[in-house]
């Protein structure tokens, strides 16, 4: 049996009061979920264990079901391992997006969603007028992008920007966890600082609000670490001798990196609302017929409750299961070899809220002859009475990977 993971990043929310009380899971027109819920059997997973931060990188990794305290190393690493940066002993690796700050606040998290062409002028800009031998500043994807300090501390107090919008950014920069650290701490905070000054007069930056665009005028690092130890999901599920990941965001396919799955380029992946679902579904499909386990993440959802916007979520949901699970479903429901598949989202982003929370999510596990339980239907609600209950840690894959 083949296996399929369909990752709807942050797409569990909070019940609202302008959606009737309830969330938009429940709210949004989900056929093919509540079919494949129907079909087959749910529950809840924890995501995020204790002690950690709700990201998306613990989350995910929670996911493929990596105990998170012995492997945990930051956003940082993936990001690298993504990108093709092969840390070295004693280099720490950091998150580095490029962010608009607007009277002194952190207007937003992305640059207004800059384009990877815009900040790749940017980023190496930046290396050029501030990298050295210790200091390197690598370009990812839109504003994500990478920080490599050799010899850095990672014990480090980061805030991740997305957490933090309209707030004022000063009493948010880097501190120091131990006094060892200090001097990693201070090096950042100088970086964040000179970055502004560099980044203010730019051409790309006065072309963007010459057209009413959010200015690329900050860079901040978070999430630091060294390289991961992560053994292979191979060697942990011997069904998975050969597998692959789809996603349009580096620390996604950066976790896959580690775990051993092969990266699949995706044409229009953008890891918004206009991402290429149609491009992705094909890319799955193809894989799934030479690989046992596809990992297909889609980030629209997660972008959308960072905006706070409800319309822009329902409609991510919606396109999820009309333009993804529906056309995989349909696609493999009659292959001689049966496919097993699951949907789920990392975390919930509420809407309300606009950051990611650790509440546990909703999951289904389809597979031809599954035996049913009771639920009908795909929301938070609804799989609280799944027969799986409640899952934490590896139980999820080992449940997954069962058949």
């Amino acid at each position: 049996m083949k296996h399929i993971i369909i990752l709807g990043d942050g797409m569990a929310d909070w019940p609202a009061e302008s959606l009737g009380n309830k969330t938009l899971l429940q709210y949004s027109s989900t056929p093919y979920m509540d079919k494949l819920a129907a079909m087959g059997r749910t529950g809840r997973l924890i995501t995020v264990a204790p002690g950690f931060h709700p990201g998306s990188e613990v989350a995910n990794m929670s996911v493929m079901g990596y105990n998170l305290p012995k492997v945990y190393e930051g956003r940082g690493p993936l990001e690298a391992a993504s990108i093709g940066v092969e840390l070295q002993p004693g280099d720490m690796a950091m998150r580095c997006n490029i962010i608009c700050i607007e009277d002194e606040k952190i207007k937003n998290h992305s640059a207004g969603h800059i384009t990877t062409e815009e900040a790749d002028v940017l980023v190496k800009y930046l290396d050029e007028k501030l990298g050295s031998d210790r200091i390197h500043f690598y370009t990812g994807v839109q504003y994500r992008h990478l920080l490599v300090i050799k010899g850095g501390n990672k014990q480090l107090d980061c805030t991740p920007p997305h957490d933090v919008p309209l707030q004022p950014f000063r009493p948010l920069m880097v501190k120091a966890e131990v006094p060892e650290a200090q001097e990693t701490a201070g090096l950042i905070n100088n970086l964040i600082l000179a970055s502004q000054k560099l980044l203010a007069d730019h051409p790309i930056n006065q072309k963007r609000i010459a057209e009413g665009k959010d200015p690329a005028n900050s860079i901040w690092p978070w999430s630091p670490g060294y390289r991961p130890q992560m053994e292979p999901l191979s060697e942990k599920y011997p069904a998975i001798q050969k597998g692959s990941v789809i996603s349009a965001v580096d620390l996604i396919n950066g976790i896959g990196h580690y775990a051993g799955l092969r990266r699949i380029a995706v044409e229009g992946a953008t890891g918004l609302y206009n991402t290429n679902y149609e491009n992705k579904v094909a890319a799955a499909l193809e894989a799934l017929k030479t690989d046992d386990f596809v990992y297909l993440h889609i980030e629209a959802s997660d972008e959308a409750g960072h905006e706070g916007d409800f319309k822009l979520k329902q409609f991510t949901i919606e396109n999820l299961d009309k333009r993804a699970v529906g056309p995989i479903y349909e696609a493999v429901k009659d292959w001689d070899e049966p496919v097993a598949i699951a949907v789920l989202p990392d975390h919930p982003t509420p809407c309300e809220l606009r950051t990611h929370t650790a509440e546990p999510v909703p999951f289904l596990i389809y597979y031809p002859g599954i035996e049913p339980d009771c639920v009908q239907t795909f929301d938070e609600v609804a799989c609280v009475e799944g027969s799986y209950g409640i899952l934490k840690e590896d139980e999820f894959m080992n449940e997954f990977m069962k058949k």
